[in-house]
């Protein structure tokens, strides 16, 4: 148990002893202490009751204080109202960081009760690279799936990729009558997307193009055989592609269903939507209109138009009897709850997608989904003019060149760092740093919040960076390079008495605690935050406590505290899909 749990269980039987009688579901709820000059761990569970009980909280504080049985974990004090501040001991530290050393799981605990969570992320259009735009639906599905996985989740991930979009019929038009077929050999991504952008040039100049487009992808939703041969191998070599990224990336799905996939299931379940009431006919396209309960302004149905509320429907199926996204979304749910028992799916995907996920969430509720639906959704990357990073050409960056430029200012780093190393070693090292100097900007921000790439700043051995905390990684190896002996550390007579020596273990005790508050909210941001702050302790404790220099019992708890950083630095940063060098 962390010392979170511990506190609050024993607050709980605190209140017992006092004869406190407290309100069902009532939760002795524990927390970090803001300020450590205050303690390690703050309870305002007096507070709370006092006014319930019509009690003074402090008098309160004052009997839960009396009854409580942390002799051996921590000092008490009552502070302010009736707050209740505790102190952990140094005896105490030591016991915990003997327990961690012990722990393959470093302190985190599995959930009681596994879910079956589907994460869709990254979902790239086929026939076009990834640009830019894809690392944040990446990396953040990614590292959540990493992470709900490690706590001991279900996860089920899924790459529902844009398969059957218009842009096909340009791409099958544009296979025709453009293709290179050496270029399609040699980067099948880049000749399809050369193909897309000259068909879609010349749809603007010329009409008849643009009705031989339409007349394409007719026939290919129509099961033309030529269009559908052509629209396989074009999902195929696009497949390739994308995995080279993922691969990079060390990103991996567990099913790549795409819009595709639902084709057959989207007329008849209109139909029965349509026969259920839920969606009727509205000029000439089907639609989902308002259920009529609850307040308009959050009803993602509603607008406001000239200071009246309007009807804002969801398109299921538009006027020409196609489908689209919309009707895809809501079989895929389906599929996801009938076919995989999700009690959660989250969509990480873009803030702008906001009112379509409020509509499809809304559309699932009142279809019978029990499932939690969350959208995860994230601001932009901005470039140092803080405009949306783009291209001189006004395109978004490619992800392939994206990934390149980091590695390769990685690599520039490392020239001024780590010359002594053999090149194959460099390389290797530039591969490691950039790409987790890419991830680790990302997953360092709220995902919320828009953020400056800044390739310079990201790739620095200071600062809030991917290659600080590998750094500190590194330098917790070198420490045991540099033992002329072997030593076998054991929890047998741990010593943690000096303060560096006190807070490293505190902030390696919280690993456990803070993990599975990822979670709360999804954000991997908070995992990121927690490794700098151990990074930070361990570089103090560094300075302030020999290591090499001491001896005995001092010695070898120093050696623990090492290796636990070590520990929790790799597994934190793999849970982030980082890893870490032996060398740098």
């Amino acid at each position: 148990m962390t010392f979170q749990q511990v506190i609050e269980s024993r607050l709980l039987e605190a209140f017992a002893a006092a004869g406190i009688e407290l309100p069902e579901g009532f939760k002795a709820q524990v927390v970090q202490s803001a300020d450590l000059r205050f303690g390690d761990y703050q309870a305002n569970s007096a507070m709370a009751l006092a006014k319930r009980l019509r009690m003074n909280p402090r008098e309160l504080a004052t009997q839960v204080v009396e009854a409580l049985q942390v002799e051996d974990l921590a000092t008490t004090e009552i502070a302010g109202p009736g707050f209740i501040n505790f102190r952990i001991k140094p005896e105490a530290w030591a016991g915990k960081v003997a327990e961690l050393l012990g722990d393959e799981r470093l302190g985190v605990e599995k959930v009681e009760n596994p879910e079956n969570i589907v994460v869709d992320f990254s979902a790239p259009n086929v026939a076009k690279p990834m640009h830019v735009g894809h690392i944040r639906s990446t990396i953040i599905g990614d590292s959540l799936s990493r992470i709900s996985r490690f706590l001991g989740h279900n996860v089920i991930t899924d790459n529902h990729i844009g398969d059957w979009g218009t842009q096909f019929g340009m791409v099958i038009y544009g296979w025709k009558n453009l293709l290179d077929e050496a270029a399609l050999k040699a980067d099948p991504l880049q000749e399809l997307l050369r193909l897309y952008r000259g068909v879609n040039a010349l749809c603007k100049e010329d009409e008849a193009v643009k009705d031989q487009c339409r007349e394409e992808l007719v026939k290919l939703q129509s099961g033309d055989q030529e269009n559908y041969a052509i629209w396989e191998k074009c999902v195929e070599v696009s497949k390739l592609g994308l995995d080279k990224i993922y691969d990079r990336l060390e990103v991996t799905f567990d099913h790549w269903l795409g819009e595709s996939y639902y084709n057959d299931a989207l007329a008849p379940l209109v139909e029965t939507m349509e026969k259920e009431g839920m969606a009727r006919e509205s000029d000439g396209a089907l639609c989902v209109f308002s259920s009529g309960e609850g307040d308009p302004g959050n009803d993602p149905f509603k607008e406001k138009r000239d200071g009246e509320w309007s009807d804002l429907p969801m398109i299921i199926r538009k006027r020409d009897g196609g489908f689209n996204y919309a009707t895809t979304d809501i079989a895929t749910v389906d599929y996801r709850l009938h076919e995989w028992n999700a009690d959660k799916i989250w969509y990480v995907v873009d803030a702008r997608q906001g009112l379509h996920f409020k509509q499809l969430f809304d559309v699932s509720k009142r279809r019978g989904c029990k499932a939690e639906l969350k959208h995860v959704s994230f601001g932009t990357i901005l470039g140092k003019d803080g405009k949306p990073l783009k291209t001189r050409d006004g395109d978004l960056p490619q992800l392939e060149d994206v990934l390149s430029d980091a590695i390769k200012q990685s690599r520039i780093v490392l020239e001024e760092k780590s010359g002594h190393l053999e090149e194959e070693e460099k390389e290797k090292l530039a591969e490691v740093i950039g790409l987790g100097a890419v991830k680790f900007t990302e997953l360092s921000h709220h995902r919320a919040s828009d953020y400056i790439f800044d390739l310079e700043k990201m790739v620095a051995l200071v600062g809030d960076t991917a290659p600080y905390l590998q750094n500190a990684y590194v330098r917790t190896r070198s420490i045991f390079r540099k033992l002329e002996e072997e030593v076998v550390l054991d929890s047998e007579g741990l010593t943690i008495t000096e303060d560096g020596e006190i807070h490293l273990s505190r902030i390696l005790s919280r690993f456990g605690e803070v993990l599975p508050s990822v979670l709360d909210d999804l954000r991997p941001n908070i995992l990121a935050n927690y490794l700098l702050d151990l990074a930070k302790a361990f570089h103090s404790f560094f300075e302030a406590c020999p290591v090499l220099k001491s001896e005995g019992e001092v010695r070898k708890s120093r050696l623990v505290l090492c290796e636990l950083t070590a520990r929790v630095l790799e597994k934190g940063l793999g849970l982030l899909g980082i890893n870490v060098p032996e060398r740098m």
